[in-house]
């Protein structure tokens, strides 16, 4: 046990370490390890974990570098230096000016005269082995984003060092570049939109915990403090062991220890984990506290369910820009009501949902029938849920611009559950049915 807490303690000192340098310094695991005098092996872990913290960057050419921590959900733009890793390029000129946010980007596919009029400050031309137009772009405060795997004259790359702005080599042609930067920013927008555990412990007020050895008198003391009515138990190095509720301590004498009543193994969550995750692992556990630890399951936070679904309905107030692949397959379907007020779903089968065979995929499928489900659920219950479990049996085939109806029949609701019947037909006979049963993740 001491070796492993001394391991631990030295990964905590590397870590602090990183965070205290220079932004912009350079990071070797060998220098750290010699430095610290620690494992190169143990140097390796702590920049890795640096690297998921967003303290560090490794960069080809470079090396690991310390950066700025760039705070979660502040802004969705790309700077020169993300270009530089979406588009696997390599920086020409103008290092000094990767830190920089992209405002929008203009493919040079036109005379100089006409292309002047879309380039502005901030801006990234993407062109090939047009040097007139590099040279015309840096004049215009924009960077140079340069396909084909070309490069540029000695004068444009001084011109590019004395203005601060990069210039960019990147093999690949002008239509691949644009998609993938395009893909990064929507991946970015998704990633905005999806919020972490991390978004909502910020505000917080300073976590209070118990020690085994503490007493029901201490544990009532904190509740007259905090109005909080469960407490996470710590041990001397402060990793979660336990919790203990108001209905656990009940029964004690003030003067008697809370050990007996800890609940003991509790299930945790990280700093990264989503907030849909940590609403699910309550919902399937049956709890309504959930501490949050770091990878040594030192505490750091703790949440509730209330905590967790007051920030999932307020994210989803806010309008959603990125489009992940549950989006796309819903696109093409329309919600109409039936003769007794249900809900129901129509849409034609496009050939991104179909297999090699020309079928819709079964996993697309699945998909549509989860979505209906979920959504006749809240329409019934005014709920969000989660699948529980789905029996399916596939029928008939269904073909590229097949129209299908999805028919969900509600079999029984509870303050927990919704079972339900999901019916898909083609032209009036049935191509596939699922037996759903979800799980309401708002009950209190």
């Amino acid at each position: 046990m001491d070796g492993q807490e001394e391991n631990v303690t030295k990964h905590e000192q590397l870590l602090q370490h990183i965070e205290q340098l220079k932004v912009g310094s350079k990071i070797s695991v060998r220098g750290l390890a010699r430095e610290l005098g620690v494992s190169e092996g143990t140097a390796y872990r702590a920049v890795k974990e640096a690297e998921n913290f967003g303290l560090v960057v490794t960069k080809e050419r470079i090396g690991t570098v310390r950066i700025e921590k760039r705070p979660r959900g502040m802004s969705e733009q790309l700077t020169f230096a993300d270009v530089v890793t979406i588009v696997e390029g390599h920086v020409l000129g103008g290092n000094e000016g990767l830190a920089k946010p992209l405002h929008k980007y203009v493919i040079g596919a036109m005379k100089e005269q006409a292309m002047a009029r879309y380039i502005d400050a901030g801006s990234l031309l993407i062109v090939g082995n047009r040097e007139d137009a590099h040279s015309l772009a840096l004049e215009q405060g924009a960077g140079v984003l340069i396909t084909g795997g070309f490069g540029t004259s000695r004068e444009v790359r001084i011109m590019a060092d004395e203005l601060g702005l990069p210039i960019i080599s990147s093999r690949h042609d002008t239509f691949t570049v644009a998609s993938m930067i395009n893909r990064a920013i929507f991946d970015r927008l998704i990633k905005k939109k999806i919020m972490l555990v991390e978004d909502i412990i910020g505000q917080k007020p300073r976590l209070q915990v118990l020690k085994v050895t503490s007493s029901a008198a201490d544990f009532h003391m904190l509740v007259s403090e905090t109005g909080e009515h469960r407490f996470p138990v710590v041990d001397e190095w402060n990793r979660v062991i336990g919790i203990v509720s108001l209905k656990d301590v009940s029964e004690l004498k003030e003067d008697q220890s809370i050990e007996k009543c800890v609940i003991r193994r509790p299930i945790t969550a990280s700093l990264q984990t989503s907030l849909a995750s940590a609403a699910q692992i309550m919902t399937w556990e049956g709890i309504d506290f959930l501490p949050i630890v770091d990878r040594n399951r030192k505490l750091i936070a703790s949440v509730t369910r209330k905590e967790v679904l007051q920030a999932m309905r307020d994210a989803q107030k806010q309008p959603q820009l990125g489009e992940t692949f549950d989006h796309l397959i819903w696109n093409g379907f329309a919600e109409e009501r039936g003769e007794q007020n249900e809900l129901l779903f129509h849409g034609f089968i496009i050939p991104q949902m179909a297999t090699d065979l020309g079928t819709i995929s079964e996993g697309v499928l699945l998909n549509v029938m989860t979505q209906a489900g979920r959504r006749a659920a809240w329409d019934v219950t005014g709920n969000d849920h989660v699948v529980d479990n789905v029996t399916t049996y596939f029928v008939r085939p269904v073909q590229i611009e097949d129209q299908i109806l999805v028919r969900p029949l509600i079999l029984e609701t509870s303050r927990r559950t919704c079972k339900m019947d999901i019916v898909v037909t083609r032209e009036g006979s049935v191509v596939c049915k699922a037996v759903m049963t979800l799980q309401s993740i708002d009950h209190a």
